[in-house]
């Protein structure tokens, strides 16, 4: 099965700044909300930025003013331009892409690329 492929992670050091993408294969006729999530070791999965429902950009409190989000919603693709990283952004960082076609809805997450934040 084809998921979402993710790339971009690495190790930075505070203050620093990342991008990360997402790109799926496209769906003729179908678009994509797609949403980026963060998990640490024994923590549950964490939103972190994404497109609901009504088209609206949420992001998590503490990633507002430094993290941005944008997607292309036909061609399947989704970046997160990250700045001004603390050590609580270490995480591996999961793209979920929820493909529309019409009413049918299918949801796919990526393996995830690792961000690593040191002080």
């Amino acid at each position: 099965q084809v998921i979402p492929v993710e790339s971009g992670g690495g190790s930075v050091r505070a203050g620093g700044s990342l991008r990360l993408s997402c790109v799926h294969a496209p769906y003729t006729g179908c678009t994509a909300d797609m949403t980026w999530y963060r998990q640490v070791p024994g923590k549950e999965r964490e939103f972190v930025s994404g497109v609901d429902s009504d088209g609206r950009i949420n992001y998590e409190d503490s990633v507002k003013g430094r993290f941005t989000f944008s997607q292309d919603s036909v061609e399947f693709t989704a970046t997160l331009q990250m700045n001004n990283l603390n050590t609580a952004d270490t995480a591996l960082y999961i793209c979920k892409v929820v493909t529309k076609c019409g009413e049918a809805r299918f949801t796919l997450f990526g393996r995830g690329t690792q961000v690593t934040v040191s002080s």
